[in-house]
């Protein structure tokens, strides 16, 4: 009998059903990310971008402080933190029932921003970059996305070498679940790792056989939004990658995503809702 995905997630006694896919919203606080809509600049710009994202629909607010765009910048654990927990703590005054994820692959700043309310942690190293994450998420109690990346974000180019991409990207997820598993954590959320140690026609491989990631008992993640596997492949700019990630987005609904990462709430929400329909028609 074919194993069953899981549907929902806790969030610290708060259920979030995935049966119909929803949409997690970027909030980052840094000057360096690749996108520049997505840039923000004060607390108070912070809690309007997130209420305009709430009013879209977005279930999940995910807040970043370190850019992890190629090439990006190394910044101190002193200074993610100093970017990311004064917006954690006033999102949580002005929206009590907010939903926050914290993007980090440090356990220091994971550890802090959960403590300060944040019910879910989004590391794009899949727990490659700090030994300590994943004893520390387990002991924190809150789900955890397992990203597949290689080396950095200083270095992610240089590993995009594979035998066979699907099936080494599988198993280097598995081997990093494994051990998850075996410290005690329960809410695990896969997130294949779009554009992370990938070429452009390898990213498209991934999402072309994303039905392959439903082998994990675990709702699947999908970052694409905006990123340089549309804009170098249409020759424009991520400002204007907007239609281009709906139309992966929709390929990534139809193969059975269940959280779309975006910067676009409102857009994410409507090819969910015109999917679902088309899909229960």
């Amino acid at each position: 009998m074919p194993k069953v995905k899981k549907k929902t997630l806790n969030l610290r006694g708060n259920v979030l059903d995935l049966t119909t896919p929803v949409v997690m919203g970027i909030l980052n606080s840094n000057a360096d990310s690749f996108y520049a809509g997505s840039r923000i600049h004060s607390v108070d710009q912070a809690i309007e971008r997130a209420g305009i994202m709430r009013s879209e629909g977005a279930s999940l607010l995910d807040i970043g402080g370190y850019s992890t765009r190629p090439g990006a910048a190394d910044i101190s654990e002193e200074e993610e933190i100093n970017r990311v927990l004064p917006i954690i703590e006033a999102l949580i005054r002005h929206f009590p029932d907010v939903r926050i994820s914290i993007d980090t692959f440090r356990s220091s700043v994971a550890r802090q921003a959960v403590e300060a309310g944040a019910v879910l942690v989004n590391d794009v190293s899949g727990g490659t970059l700090d030994p300590r994450m994943f004893e520390t998420v387990a002991g924190l109690d809150v789900p955890y996305i397992l990203m597949h990346m290689r080396g950095t974000p200083q270095t992610m180019t240089r590993h995009t070498v594979y035998n066979d991409l699907v099936p080494d990207v599988l198993f280097e997820l598995q081997q990093q679940l494994a051990t998850l598993r075996s410290l005690g954590q329960k809410e695990v959320l896969i997130d294949p790792g779009f554009g992370f140690a990938k070429t452009p026609r390898q990213n498209f491989q991934l999402l072309n056989q994303l039905e392959a990631f439903q082998t994990f008992d675990t709702p699947v993640l999908v970052g694409l939004s905006r990123k340089s596997t549309i804009w170098r492949t249409l020759n424009i700019q991520p400002e204007d990658a907007l239609n281009g990630t709906t139309v992966l987005n929709t390929l990534a609904l139809i193969k059975g995503a269940d959280i779309l990462r975006v910067h676009d709430v409102r857009e994410a929400v409507e090819a969910i809702t015109l999917v679902t329909n088309c899909q229960s028609a």
